[in-house]
Formats: structure tokens, C-alpha cells, sequence
């Protein structure tokens, strides 16, 4: 998957070739502006195929009722409610880029979803639903207009240009609100049979049990549980960045630029990634982390923390990455690890006292310092193996 392709930055160009490059109206996109008043848009989001609300760039924060609420007072108070920037996919067919939450708290609200709530301007409004809004509200609310505007398909003209463009629009335009996290900038841009893989590895029993979250059902898709939302494990998507360092990190050798720049790589190189890849990288995962779990058990990804005494109350990421990217390497070794856990325990908790402050930690995240603790690991167990 590394072949032919190069990390590092390109030699530097002339002015005559970077102006040769605005001359060919590289990287400048073409877009139109739309304004639709509301009800017309809550239409047209019901036509079949004209806009994915949640696309590949579903992320897992949502508004509650009552920010919800806000942005359908300040349309009723005719307040300048900013843009929303769609993505044309097809011809005629549309992606969200900026504006989710907004565009779902309209559509909700017209379909009777939810009540009015925490209203300051306009608190006698709280409680109601679009259908039994006093009749002169609903009129000056159905006035109103949402804006739109959409980046057009000849934007880009290779599927290549296409995702460098999308990364770097998706990038700014949420520069102004929330910040995203990186594993969630990845969601929102590679989105491929490889990242939902991620997300269906992450939902895994052991990873949900391991990283302290409750276990997946299929309601938390669309409306997930506070308790979820609240654990930044889940919200910020660490359990996928996790599932990626996993597979990323087997290739070490090729580490450059950074942890983020580097998961970033891997996920450029996923796009070429055939279904017996994926499926060769699940059954990959699957048994890695079994293995982990059948030899460390409620100690699994927990470090040793030689100042209290004890193993850690929660596991650590760096540690984690150590065991799992050693242990894929040691499948048929499985029955041998297992019966031997016990004397992988001692080992573990030795290694953890003579090794250098901060290997485990993450505190360094240097090529240097990710191929040390991995390797450490590794002859770990390979000296269990050989019954050492």
C-alpha cells in the first residue's frame, strides 16, 4: 500500500509554474447560491435522493431541544441565520457539509419532533409544536428563507481533486463553530468501505468494554444516549481513531510527519483497499483484541503504575498500541499466550519498572519512541513463546 508513494513535501516551485497553476483554475471551486423559504425546503428534503442529511460525515455530537428551539426563534424573530454549504454529488443530488444540525432542527421542527423549549424572546411559544403554533407565528415563520449554497460537481474533475477539495472546504468552513477532532475531519472525508470498518470494529463488545462504554445497539445510530455523548471516548470518536492506530501502526517503518499526519496517510491509501482487504483487516482486529483480552483479562490495556503500586484504573492508548500491534503479529501463537498469561502479567508489570520514564504513556510519539515500545512488547513476547 506504500509503494510508489512519497511522504515527503515536494521540491519548491518557480512563480511561472505556480502562476501556470491558477491559470488552470486549479483547486478554485464553482459554486451557485440558493434561498428557499422553509417549507419549501422541508420538501424538498423529502424527495427521494435530492439531499443526504447525514452523509459519510455523520459526527456524533447533536443539539438538544432547546439550541434547536433557538434557531427556530431567531427564523420567527427574522434574525440572519447563516449559509448552509452542500456538496453536489451527482447532478441534482446533494451532500451536507456545513449546516447538519441546522438543516435536522428545521426539518424536525416541521414535522412535529419536538417542542419548543428554553424560548427567552418569545417564551410563550415554549411547549409547542410546528402544527399548533398560534396561525399569524406560523405564517411569518413559513415567510422565512433558509440559504444555501452548493458547491458544484465541475469543481473537480478526478475523484483525487474531488476528495482534496472536500477535505479542504470541509476543514474551513468548521473552523467557526465546534471544533472538530481529527478522527471526525477523517470521517467526514474518507469515507469508504475502510472507514466503516472503523466505526463497525469500534462498536466491538471488547472495545466498548474495555474503553468503558455501554454497549451498541442500533438506536444510538440516530439518537445517541447522553451517557455516550458525554464520555469524550465516544463523542470525539477516539474508539475509531483507536481501531485505526491499530492498523496503522503495523507499518511503522513508514511513519513520517507526525501521530495525525500519518493516520491521515493511511486513510488516503485506504481508498485503494479491495473487500478482502477489509475483510482480511477485520478478522485481523477481531482476533487481536480477543487474544489481548484472553491474556490480560480485566487488566487489559491498563499499565502498570509502579507509583501507587497497582495497574491502572483505566487503559491507556500508547500501551494499548504496544500489546495489539505486537500480538497481530503472534496469532498462531494464541494458545501458548493464553495458557502462559499469568507469567505475561509478571513480565508486563516488570517491563513497565525498567523501561523509561513516559514509554508507555504516549508521551513520546516519535518514530523512534512507537517502534521502542512496540518492540519491547514484542520480545516480551517472544520470550514467553520460548518459554524464557
Amino acid at each position: 500500500m506504500w509503494r510508489n508513494v512519497s511522504l515527503e513535501s515536494r521540491d519548491p516551485v518557480t512563480d511561472d509554474e505556480i502562476n501556470l497553476k491558477y491559470g488552470r483554475r486549479e483547486l478554485r471551486i464553482v459554486t451557485e447560491t440558493n434561498r428557499e423559504q422553509l417549507p419549501n425546503f422541508v420538501s424538498a428534503i423529502k424527495r427521494e435522493g435530492w439531499l443526504k442529511l447525514q452523509p459519510f460525515y455523520q459526527r456524533r455530537q447533536r443539539w438538544d431541544d432547546k439550541r434547536k428551539s433557538k434557531l427556530i426563534e431567531s427564523f420567527i424573530m427574522n434574525i440572519p441565520v447563516p449559509p448552509c454549504f452542500l456538496y453536489e454529488s451527482d447532478l441534482a443530488r446533494y451532500e451536507v457539509m456545513d449546516g447538519q444540525q441546522r438543516i435536522s432542527a428545521i426539518f424536525d421542527f416541521y414535522e412535529n419532533k419536538f417542542k419548543l423549549k428554553g424560548l427567552e424572546q418569545w417564551p410563550e411559544l415554549n411547549g409547542k409544536i410546528y402544527s399548533k403554533l398560534p396561525s399569524e407565528i406560523k405564517k411569518g415563520l413559513d415567510r422565512r428563507s433558509i440559504s444555501y449554497i452548493v458547491l458544484l460537481k465541475e469543481s473537480a474533475t478526478s475523484k483525487d481533486e474531488e476528495m482534496l477539495l472536500r477535505q479542504q472546504v470541509f476543514e474551513r468552513l468548521n473552523t467557526g463553530g465546534v471544533e472538530l477532532e481529527n478522527q471526525e475531519v477523517r470521517h467526514c472525508i474518507y469515507h469508504n468501505e475502510f472507514d466503516r470498518l472503523l466505526i463497525k470494529l469500534s462498536r466491538h463488545d471488547l472495545m466498548r468494554s474495555v474503553w468503558g462504554l455501554q454497549r451498541f445497539s442500533e438506536q444510538e445510530i440516530e439518537n445517541p444516549p447522553d451517557t455516550l455523548l458525554k464520555n469524550p471516548h465516544f463523542s470525539k470518536m477516539r474508539d475509531v481513531e483507536f481501531v485505526l492506530r491499530f492498523f496503522a501502526l503495523r507499518h511503522v517503518e513508514y511513519y513520517r510527519g507526525g501521530m495525525q499526519s500519518f493516520l491521515n496517510q493511511y486513510m488516503v491509501r485506504s481508498r485503494n483497499f479491495n473487500s478482502d482487504d477489509i475483510s482480511f483487516l477485520e478478522i485481523l482486529f477481531i482476533n487481536t483484541i480477543v487474544l489481548a483480552n484472553q491474556i490480560f483479562g480485566d487488566k487489559l490495556f491498563r499499565p502498570w503504575i509502579q507509583k501507587s503500586g497497582d495497574w491502572a484504573t483505566k487503559p491507556q492508548i500508547a500501551y494499548a498500541d504496544a500489546i495489539m500491534v505486537s500480538l497481530s503479529e503472534l496469532q498462531d501463537q494464541a494458545d501458548v499466550l493464553t495458557a502462559r498469561r499469568e507469567i505475561i502479567a509478571s513480565k508486563a508489570k516488570q517491563l513497565i519498572e525498567t523501561a523509561n520514564p513516559g514509554t508507555f504513556t504516549g508521551q513520546g510519539n516519535t518514530k523512534d519512541s512507537i517502534q521502542n515500545r512496540i518492540s519491547l512488547f514484542r520480545d516480551l513476547f517472544s520470550s514467553v513463546i520460548r518459554g524464557e
